[in-house]
């Protein structure tokens, strides 16, 4: 079974945290975190490129050393450097790394002052307030460290829905190769596009059960046949993940989907639309008395129930139903809806593409334009622009766009809010630029209250238009920071300024209940990817599964206007 993009990412990213605990030097350990970031966001599978002998220093930021690596590990399933770290360094100290506010040198010192090695003594150590007796550490470090472990280990055991992709596509391609099924699909969570997955939920209708438990059983991705019936089946994947296969009578099998996609609050609020006509409601059917009355198809449920059909991203019982009933449901968006990208960076900073490398792709995907938005000076570790670099880089555009046609690079900027709410660059230079995306990289620790005033006042700059991951959150990595929403929505509409769904499966920020509030008070959003490649833009399906969820159509997105009309929104 070929090794997935994110098996190679996590041997980089352990390898990474290995060398910076050891304190190797900074520029190898960056190597590493840059490749692993950059093979799990390719949208290709690196083993089957491997597989037909393409060259991966093709890969931007990938040379020669890295792509030999890939191999290996593609080839071995292993990395020797990584072997040779974990012989010198716990390994289990990489999980440490990911509790929140715990970098390399604090995990060291841990270790050399307790011989902490893992997250258990980690919490027995704080609990028992020796780590405020190192040096540098406090009594507040330590309170930090347990709600970090309390957070990891409620975290720790869903997986973002890109990584969920990686292992459920290829499973589902496996098993559809049997002639014997005839309808086949991941249910679950995974169906309702949450950012996170706990197990995947696969459900079959097919001639003959043992077939397919058998195929199911023998797929070699698998570590663990955990539990093996007629019609059903669990497995842990050699990942870690779990998934269960069940196979449905035909005739049942829209109330298997209906029952098993979720969420419970939706099912519990149908079920009890069925008892009030006096029938019963399971994974089965639905029944009056003992007459199967409906269970195909979901449509056909729904339609018994007096309801129009209900997306799966909206079925979390927070008036779906209701707008059900009353004809009200959005008309969703779609991937199709988007006219461009309005979040994008090159090599002139942090990217690892060309401005011609991205425009090329993004053409390739049917946009009508993007927005070139590097970073500014006091974003950037590897360096933003200053102002006269970026006036530079606004002449350049000029004359890229006089070599284009029927596409567009707007002028942009990803500035960064400062602490005291100004921008990193002056109005001078801002004005020049056709769109200005205003972020967060820095002080997330303020109080609720200096946070939300910080990002209140960057609003009141005529030049801001897009307020970028607007809460800074990392899926299972960093919590969100403390700021009012309310407040912050209520001066977008009243200035004027539109809010990011960042399309990073990473990020995927905002998240469904703050878009669901900006699209009831009337607020616009970008849905952008924040692509530092020209991999990064097929991201854009995980920001539009998100906005689904929180009832975004495509009115409600300014990047899915024409240029023109995109140009007029964005004056202030």
């Amino acid at each position: 079974m070929p090794v997935k993009n994110n098996d190679i990412a996590q041997i980089f990213d352990k390898t990474a945290d290995l060398l910076e605990i050891n304190g190797e030097n900074q520029y190898r350990i960056r190597a590493y975190r840059s490749a692993a970031q950059i093979i799990r966001n390719l949208s290709r599978n690196v083993a089957d490129m491997i597989e037909n002998d393409e060259d991966l220093t093709q890969l931007s930021g990938i040379g020669k050393d890295l792509a030999g690596k890939i191999k290996h590990i593609v080839n071995t399933g292993e990395l020797e450097l990584l072997k040779e770290l974990e012989e010198e360094i716990p390994p289990e100290l990489t999980k440490i790394m990911d509790i929140s506010g715990l970098g390399a040198k604090k995990v060291k010192a841990i270790y050399n002052e307790l011989d902490v090695k893992n997250i258990d003594e980690l919490k027995k150590a704080a609990e028992e307030h020796k780590i405020r007796k190192i040096e540098g550490f406090g009594a507040k470090t330590e309170e930090n460290i347990l709600e970090g472990i309390k957070r990891f280990k409620k975290e720790s055991r869903r997986h973002k829905i890109a990584i969920a992709d990686q292992y459920a596509v290829p499973l589902i391609e496996y098993l559809k190769k049997d002639k014997n099924i005839r309808n086949i699909e991941v249910a679950g969570s995974y169906r309702r596009r949450l950012e996170t997955i706990g197990d995947i939920d696969i459900l079959v209708t097919c001639n003959e059960g043992k077939e397919v438990i058998d195929r199911f059983t023998d797929y070699e991705d698998i570590g663990e046949v955990v539990a093996k019936g007629k019609t059903k089946s669990t497995v842990l994947l050699k990942s870690g993940i779990q998934v269960d296969l069940r196979v449905i009578p035909q005739e049942s099998y829209g109330a298997a989907m209906l029952y098993f996609t979720g969420s419970k609050a939706h099912n519990i609020a149908i079920r009890d639309m069925a008892i009030k006509r006096g029938w019963k409601i399971n994974e089965y059917g639905v029944y009056e008395d003992d007459k199967l009355i409906a269970g195909e198809t979901e449509e056909e449920i729904y339609e018994k129930l007096g309801l129009k059909y209900i997306d799966p991203a909206l079925r979390e019982n927070r008036g779906e139903i209701e707008a059900a009933q009353e004809g009200r449901l959005p008309e969703l968006i779609i991937r199709d809806n988007i006219k461009g990208d309005l979040h994008t960076h090159t090599k002139v900073t942090d990217g690892r593409n060309t401005l011609e490398e991205m425009v090329k792709a993004a053409q390739k995907m049917g946009y009508e334009y993007i927005a070139n938005t590097e970073h500014s000076r006091h974003v950037s570790v590897t360096g933003g622009l200053n102002e006269k670099e970026l006036a530079e880089h606004i002449k350049k555009i000029d004359k890229f766009n006089e070599k284009l046609e029927n596409f567009t690079v707007l002028k942009g900027i990803e500035v960064d809010i400062l602490e005291d709410g100004s921008l990193d660059l002056t109005d001078d230079i801002l004005k020049e630029l056709d769109i200005v995306v205003c972020s967060v990289h820095s002080k997330f620790r303020l109080d609720r209250k200096k946070q939300t005033e910080r990002i209140l006042r960057a609003m009141d700059n005529e030049n801001f238009h897009i307020l970028g991951h607007p809460t800074g959150r990392m899926i299972n990595e960093r919590p969100p920071y403390d700021i009012d929403m309310e407040r912050i929505m209520k001066k977008a509409k009243e200035r004027g300024c539109f809010l990011e769904l960042n399309s990073h499966p990473a990020r995927l920020d905002l998240n469904d209940i703050y878009l669901k509030i900006a699209k009831d008070m009337g607020i616009k959003i970008a849905i952008s990817t924040d692509a530092h490649s020209i991999n990064s833009y097929e991201n854009i399906r995980y920001g539009i599964g998100q906005a689904r969820r929180g009832w975004i159509e495509a009115d409600d997105v300014i990047n899915t206007r024409n240029l023109k009309n995109l140009k007029e929104l964005l004056k202030r």
